[in-house]
């Protein structure tokens, strides 16, 4: 591993850690759900270090509750994991063209709202696979042992204070955000933007799902503050 791999593997894993350990305490809320449904211990682990999304495994975990098919399972967790896909297309251009594309395929693998967001940020003309790297190397455990813990601790405390845990997922989500969003005012308005019409959204369209909702609001303010304020590229960039 050279020099510079390294230097943004520890990056990585210093920048993932608050979101492993967020991720540690909101798993417990989903390992409940999984208790609920009749999964033990090993079975929760293993999903989620399989599948770290909490919507796409909330949903999946409902329909194993109900007895359904496995495609079923396979295509609701599908629909709801669906704006993953926009942001693995948005952090593929964040690589240098001559990166391979097995290291596209294995950063794919754990692309998180989280995840996707501090790798955003981070500065520079092209992004290290090895940040995100670091960064999953505190992701993935912190989920999966959430979940499990969530499923043992299903026995100690009430659905209701575990469920509260989930309030630090966006309190950590918010510290992803806010210092950009300081920086620059477009994204600081595109940021107020999306939350003025995802709320808009969630009340006047409940039919549409919450994560085709991302989706549709993503690509329309992305589009538009992307026609309306265009970054300016040097001529060596461009």
């Amino acid at each position: 591993m050279t020099s510079e791999n390294r230097q943004a593997l520890m990056d990585g894993f210093r920048d993932g850690t608050p979101i492993g350990l967020g991720y540690f305490v909101v798993g417990f809320s989903l390992g409940i759900v999984a208790k609920y449904v009749g999964l033990s211990p090993l079975q929760g682990f293993v999903i989620s270090l399989l599948n770290n999304a909490s919507a796409g495994e909330y949903a999946a975990f409902t329909v194993i509750g109900s007895d359904a098919p496995y495609i079923e399972i396979a295509l609701l967790t599908f629909i709801a994991n669906a704006r993953y896909i926009l942001m693995s297309t948005v952090l593929s251009q964040k690589f240098s063209p001559d990166t391979p594309f097995y290291h596209r395929i294995f950063v794919g693998f754990d692309v998180t709202d989280e995840i996707f967001g501090i790798a955003i940020a981070r500065g520079g003309r092209w992004l290290n696979p090895f940040y995100n790297y670091g960064a999953m190397l505190t992701a993935l455990p912190g989920w999966s042992l959430g979940t499990a813990c969530g499923i043992v601790a299903w026995n100690f405390f009430s659905p209701a204070a575990v469920s509260a845990l989930s309030v630090a997922l966006y309190g950590m989500f918010l510290a992803v955000i806010i210092p950009p969003a300081r920086k620059d005012k477009i994204i600081g308005g595109a940021v107020v933007m999306s939350f003025l019409l995802s709320y808009l959204a969630e009340n006047f369209f409940p039919e549409v799902s919450a994560g085709n909702r991302t989706i549709l609001l993503t690509i329309l303010i992305a589009g538009a503050a992307a026609v309306l304020y265009p970054i300016k590229e040097d001529n060596d960039d461009a």
